[in-house]
């Protein structure tokens, strides 16, 4: 039988969800990779007692996580069932729906009819109640913005969810929900964003300033860009890696020798700094004030541990920052030179 840590609050540090009153651990765990059909259930049991034990207390989830699509919900619902249950009130579990989730016309997108039905899906599959946040996954062009946020109220109201989140939303579109949502009463409190060193989209489409702002919470998946920003590609590709188990999202293509020269010097400047190149990169969001949490994702435990020193990261000097900024922005041709000038490097 599973007793959780007596210690498991005295590491981790928890922010403030925009200025709502909920606390989020700075360091969430996301089980998008790693515990669906085609996962160890016993390694995915203690990636939720490493995590818990220190002091994460979010666990995000989304109706298609697995593979299978559901699978990552029912693994969860277990792990709920047998271990963690009695420890609810302590949790933060989010589910998400927007993407392809069933055949036929009603099982994608933002319809009011997707939406409520995933999420009943989703408390089934999970055995709860209730979830904590509910994010609608995708902005849908074709449904009408009040259609999908009036479901997520509805959701609120019916006590299926306690508040209600946006994901991979612009800023146009997040201050135009914001203020359906706002006009409703309903709770909207943060949103969920790719944002790493090297994906910067929040910073070009107005969102994370949006989201300064209307003074939202805003949580990042991806922090360590699958994988790219740790010390896990530094000299090849491991055999057991994410581009090898499992290449549907992180291809072999996208480790470019210019991708892995940045790596390369982002990992020096971590040294430096005597850190890990993972530590420094999940520390380089926590500084930043419009960010709630990172979301990491993890094959094995002791990554959760490793990762969670992120909150501890040394601050940044002004030099640091732009340097990263240059990095991170360095362009293939001046990145070729560089390496025939420095083939170590």
């Amino acid at each position: 039988m599973y007793i959780a840590s007596k210690e498991r609050y005295t590491t981790m540090e928890y922010n403030r969800c925009g200025d709502s009153g909920l606390m989020l651990p700075k360091v969430s765990l996301g089980l998008w990779h790693n515990f669906g059909d085609t996962a160890n259930f016993e390694n995915i049991r203690q990636l939720c007692f490493t995590a818990f034990d220190n002091g994460i207390t979010q666990f995000d989830l989304a109706n298609n996580y697995g593979p299978e699509p559901g699978s990552a919900e029912i693994n969860f619902g277990r792990i709920l069932k047998e271990d963690l249950g009695k420890y609810r009130d302590e949790l933060i579990i989010t589910t998400k729906a927007g993407y392809e989730m069933w055949d036929g016309p009603y099982g994608n997108w933002g319809s009011r009819k997707y939406l409520l039905a995933s999420l009943d899906q989703s408390l089934k599959r999970m055995g709860l109640e209730y979830v904590d946040i509910l994010y609608h996954h995708r902005m849908d062009p074709e449904t009408p913005l009040e259609e999908t946020m009036g479901a997520l109220a509805s959701a609120v109201q019916s006590g299926k969810a306690l508040y209600v989140g946006l994901s991979n939303y612009d800023g146009k579109t997040l201050s135009q929900a914001a203020s359906i949502l706002q006009e409703m009463h309903c709770p909207f409190v943060i949103n969920q964003n790719r944002y790493s060193i090297f994906d910067r989209t929040v910073e070009k489409n107005g969102l994370k300033k949006t989201t300064g702002i209307l003074k939202k919470g805003l949580i990042t998946f991806s922090p360590l860009a699958q994988g790219q920003l740790t010390d896990r590609y530094l000299n090849g590709i491991p055999e057991d890696s994410r581009i090898r188990t499992d290449g549907r999202f992180l291809k072999e293509s996208n480790l470019t020798p210019e991708r892995v020269l940045q790596i390369r010097e982002l990992n020096d400047m971590a040294a430096g700094r005597g850190e890990k190149l993972s530590e420094m990169a999940l520390g380089w969001l926590l500084a930043q004030q419009e960010v709630t949490s990172v979301l990491i994702g993890a094959s094995r435990p002791q990554q959760i541990l490793d990762n969670i020193k992120a909150i501890h990261c040394a601050p940044f000097t002004e030099e640091e920052l732009v340097r990263i900024d240059e990095i991170a922005a360095e362009n293939t041709a001046s990145m070729i030179m560089k390496s025939q000038i420095y083939p170590g490097a």
